[in-house]
C-alpha cells in the first residue's frame, strides 16, 4: 500500500489576506440578503403593525447597505461594470496620486531642515560613541568587518595580484639607486667612528684565530712545504743540523706572536698608521659610492643581475601566497592579532568620542553637512523616481494590492451601513409615528 502525499510551495499557497476578505465580502453580501428577505417579507405581511418597524429597517438597511458597497466598489473599480462618473477613484487617479506621494516624501522626509533638525536631536555622535562602547557590539563590528574583508579576499583574481605584486617590486628594484643607497648607509654606519668599532672586532677575532694551536701548526706545515719545494738542498743540510719541522714550528709561533703584538698595537693606539690608513680607505670608498658613476654603474649591474635571478622572481610572487594565508587565518580566527586589533582599536574609538566633547561636536557638523548636501541632490532624483515608479505600475495589480491591503477594513463600512441605516430607518419611522400620532 502506498502513500501519497503532495507538498505544496509557498507560491501555490493562497494569500490569506484574500481568503479574508472573500469572507468579510460573504458577511456583507449575507447581511445585504438578510435585510432584502426582510424587507420582502414586511410587504408581505402587509406592513401594518410590528411589521411595520421592520419594513423599515430593512428597507433602509438595504438603501445603506448598497451605498456603501457602490462607494467601496468605487474606490477600486466601476460598479457592475458601468461608467459612471468619478468611479473607479484610485486607477482613474494614479498619476495624481504618484504625484502627491512624491510630494509628501519629498516634504516630510527630505525636507533639508527637518532632517538636520531630527538629525541634530539624535545626536550621531553621542549614539555612536555609547554603542561602540559597549564591547559586544565592538566585537560584533569587528567580526562583520572581517567577513567583509574575508569575501573582498575571495573576489581578488589572486593571478592578476601575483603579476601585478611581481611588476611593483621589480619596477622598484630597478629604480633604486643601490649604490647610493649603500653610501648613504656606510656614511651612517661610520658616523661617530662605528667602522673603527667594526674593525677593533675584526682584529680581536683575527688575533684569537692565530692565537689557536691548530693554525700555528697549519701554518708551520705549509712552510715547510714551501721550503721543501723551493730550497729542497738547503732543507736537506739543515735537517742534518736541525730538523725543519721544529724550525718551522718556532718560526710560525713567532710568525704569530709578533703578529698579535702588532694587532694589540693597533688595538690600543687610536693614532696608529692602520687605523688611519683604514680611515682613509672608508672614506674614499664612501665617496666613490656617491660619486663614481663607474662603480654605481657596477652595482646596478650586480643588481639586475641578481633581479633578473629566476629565484627571486619566484620568491616575489611566492610573497602574495604568503600574505594571502596570514591574512586568511587572521581574518577566520575571533581570537587572531587582527580581530583583537579592530575590537580594541573600536572600544577606543568609543570612549575617545564619548571623553572628547569636541570630536562629537566635529562629527555632528559633518554628519549635517553631509545629510544636508545628500537631500538637496537627492530631494528631485528620488521625488521623480517615487511619481514614475507609481505611474509604471500596472493597474490592475496595483487596485488587487492595495485591495488585498485595506480591502477587509473597507468591509466594515458596508457592515456599519447595513446596521446604520437600518436604526435610521427605525429613527425616521419612529418621528412618523409620533408625529402622525
Amino acid at each position: 500500500m502506498y502513500r501519497f502525499s503532495v507538498v505544496l510551495s509557498p507560491r501555490t499557497l493562497p494569500d490569506p489576506r484574500l481568503i479574508r476578505l472573500r469572507r468579510m465580502k460573504l458577511g456583507a453580501l449575507g447581511l445585504l440578503a438578510a435585510a432584502l428577505a426582510g424587507f420582502a417579507l414586511s410587504h408581505a405581511m402587509g406592513g401594518q403593525g410590528p411589521w411595520a418597524w421592520v419594513r423599515a429597517f430593512c428597507e433602509a438597511a438595504v438603501v445603506g447597505a448598497l451605498a456603501d458597497w457602490f462607494a467601496v466598489v468605487a474606490l477600486f473599480k466601476r460598479p457592475l461594470g458601468l461608467p459612471i462618473p468619478h468611479t473607479a477613484i484610485i486607477p482613474s487617479n494614479k498619476a495624481r496620486l504618484a504625484d502627491n506621494l512624491a510630494v509628501f516624501v519629498r516634504d516630510h522626509f527630505l525636507d533639508p531642515d527637518a532632517l538636520l533638525q531630527r538629525l541634530q536631536v539624535f545626536d550621531p555622535a553621542s549614539r555612536l560613541a555609547a554603542w561602540l562602547g559597549e564591547p559586544a557590539q565592538a566585537r560584533a563590528v569587528a567580526g562583520m568587518a572581517r567577513t567583509w574583508l574575508a569575501q573582498a579576499l575571495d573576489l581578488l583574481d589572486e593571478r592578476a595580484v601575483r603579476t601585478a605584486m611581481q611588476e611593483f617590486v621589480v619596477a622598484r628594484l630597478r629604480a633604486w639607486d643601490a649604490g647610493a643607497t649603500a653610501g648613504e648607509v656606510m656614511g651612517l654606519l661610520t658616523r661617530d667612528g662605528r667602522h673603527h668599532q667594526l674593525l677593533d672586532e675584526a682584529l680581536r677575532r683575527l688575533a684569537g684565530y692565530l692565537d689557536e694551536e691548530g693554525v700555528k701548526a697549519r701554518v708551520s706545515a705549509l712552510m715547510v712545504k714551501y721550503a721543501r719545494k723551493e730550497w729542497p738542498r738547503i732543507v736537506r743540510t739543515l735537517d742534518l743540523v736541525k730538523p725543519v719541522d721544529g724550525i718551522a714550528d718556532s718560526l710560525a709561533d713567532k710568525l704569530a706572536r709578533a703578529m698579535m703584538d702588532e694587532l694589540h698595537e693597533v688595538l690600543s693606539r687610536p693614532d696608529h698608521p692602520m687605523r688611519r690608513d683604514y680611515e682613509a680607505w672608508v672614506e674614499a670608498y664612501i665617496a666613490r659610492l656617491r660619486d663614481d658613476q663607474a662603480l654605481r654603474a657596477q652595482i646596478d649591474q650586480i643588481k639586475s643581475r641578481l633581479i633578473d635571478q629566476p629565484t627571486v622572481r619566484d620568491y616575489v610572487q611566492g610573497l602574495w601566497d604568503e600574505i594571502h594565508a596570514s591574512l586568511r587565518r587572521n581574518l577566520e580566527s575571533e581570537d587572531s592579532p587582527l580581530a583583537r586589533h579592530l575590537e580594541h582599536s573600536l572600544l577606543k574609538l568609543g570612549g575617545h568620542l564619548a571623553a572628547n566633547p569636541g570630536l562629537r561636536a566635529a562629527i555632528n557638523e559633518h554628519v549635517m553637512a553631509g545629510a544636508r548636501s545628500l537631500a538637496d541632490r537627492l530631494r528631485a532624483g528620488v521625488t521623480e523616481h517615487i511619481a514614475q515608479t507609481v505611474k509604471d505600475w500596472d493597474e490592475r495589480r496595483l487596485v488587487d494590492e492595495l485591495e488585498l491591503s485595506v480591502g477587509r477594513d473597507l468591509q466594515y463600512i458596508r457592515y456599519n451601513g447595513t446596521l446604520v441605516g437600518g436604526l435610521i430607518g427605525v429613527a425616521l419611522h419612529a418621528l412618523v409615528v409620533a408625529l402622525g400620532g
